[in-house]
């Protein structure tokens, strides 16, 4: 049977509209790509990660300045610990009487070639060579005070405590 002219354009027409073949414009995926891994190398690279267990709540602060990567000193509820490695339980740190601890001392003796990522620091000079101490907010000052006596006796010439930056008040709001 043959089939009329209008017949055939209307079936073109119908025909037209079902054979689209979905295209996709795969350069402008890969441009917007491009900009997120850029956008996330970027930024990342601006945050020191410090190890954070849940025992530990760190103090506040509105320092602007980041940190250096160095050697951490974890003081939680339990033990001492420098790198993550248990060095000496917080009973036995306060039973002691001396001022320098001296498991702890040896510990950060072993870390003074403290290596970032693989790459050994240039901090060779007892001046330059940084530590930084991670404490609970409640942990006595006397436990304190002999982490940070112990630090500089072990040739640590930069001592820093960890904090959680907040934001600043401005000045109005912090008289009222």
């Amino acid at each position: 049977m043959k089939m009329s002219s209008r017949a055939k354009r209307m079936l073109r027409r119908h025909l037209k509209g079902q054979k689209r073949d979905p295209n996709m414009n795969i350069i402008s995926l890969i441009d917007i790509m491009s900009v997120l891994v850029l956008f996330l190398l970027v930024h990342s690279s601006e945050v020191e990660v410090l190890p954070n267990p849940n025992e530990i709540r760190v103090p506040e602060s509105i320092a602007e300045a980041r940190p250096d990567p160095a050697v951490v000193v974890m003081v939680t509820r339990h033990e001492v610990l420098v790198q993550g490695r248990s060095v000496i339980s917080l009973e036995d740190l306060k039973s002691n009487a001396d001022t320098v601890i001296k498991p702890l001392e040896a510990a950060l003796r072993e870390q003074q070639e403290f290596r970032v990522e693989g790459v050994a620091t240039k901090a060779t000079e007892p001046a330059d060579r940084a530590v930084t101490v991670l404490a609970d907010r409640e942990t006595p000052y006397s436990v304190l005070k002999k982490v940070l006596a112990t630090c500089t006796a072990s040739e640590f010439g930069k001592v820093s405590f960890a904090v959680t930056q907040k934001e600043a008040k401005p000045l109005a709001a912090a008289g009222m």
